[in-house]
């Protein structure tokens, strides 16, 4: 089947839906969704939230307890995942999506639900923190979400649930948006997205923001 997901950005905009996901495990073929949340942000502020556990039906690990404090007698009366799944759908529409660490992790979860479910790839492009907090903070010596928000003086307080990191993310990424905001904004020549500097064996350029699975390259 041909990919059709919607394409990473590296923008700063009004208008998104902030999500984020915690899950038994990291791989999408083996692990379930346990919680997702989300908040639709309209004008740079904060409109509506959606959160929900999920109930995996299989026993959720010590080791995911351990990080976000979810367990089996938490989400024994959740929604199912095709359920939470519907409703997450139908709360993040067309719009794009923003959160950390999604471009590898979140994304794929999602999208391996959407297909499982529904048959259908999520096709809404996308930003992820992690990549703008690298381009705008190089001098972090990690850029984890709490990372971001100790930075910024953000309150990580509740961090690894879903709804507090997806509150924590949205005030990081605002602050990150007005740092990418004073670098240029260059279109990729092949795919449209947006690009970002890189150094090569042969010194900086602009390499696309959706690489791998695009290569377009532009001279800085």
């Amino acid at each position: 089947m041909k990919q059709t997901r919607g394409k990473r950005l590296n923008r700063y905009m009004e208008d998104y839906v902030i999500f984020d996901l915690e899950t038994t495990g990291v791989r999408p073929t083996a692990d379930e969704i346990i919680e997702i949340s989300a908040i639709r942000v309209k004008n740079h502020q904060a409109a509506e939230e959606y959160t929900t556990l999920v109930n995996p039906q299989i026993h959720i690990p010590a080791s995911a307890t351990a990080i976000n404090h979810i367990t089996d007698e938490m989400v024994k009366n959740a929604p199912l995942l095709e359920e939470a799944m519907k409703s997450f759908l139908a709360f993040i529409g067309d719009h794009i999506l923003v959160g950390h660490n999604i471009h590898s992790f979140d994304m794929n979860f999602i999208q391996a639900a959407s297909l499982r479910f529904f048959e259908t790839e999520i096709k809404n492009d996308y930003i992820d923190t992690l990549y703008m907090a690298r381009q705008c903070l190089p001098q972090l010596p990690h850029h984890r979400l709490t990372d971001l928000a100790e930075y910024f003086h953000i309150s990580t307080q509740g961090a690894h649930r879903a709804l507090n990191d997806c509150r924590m993310n949205q005030r990081c990424y605002e602050a990150l948006g007005k740092l990418l905001g004073e670098q240029p904004d260059v279109s990729c020549p092949k795919c449209g997205a947006s690009m970002v500097r890189r150094k090569g064996k042969f010194g900086e350029f602009y390499g696309c923001s959706d690489f791998p699975r695009c290569r377009g390259t532009r001279k800085l």
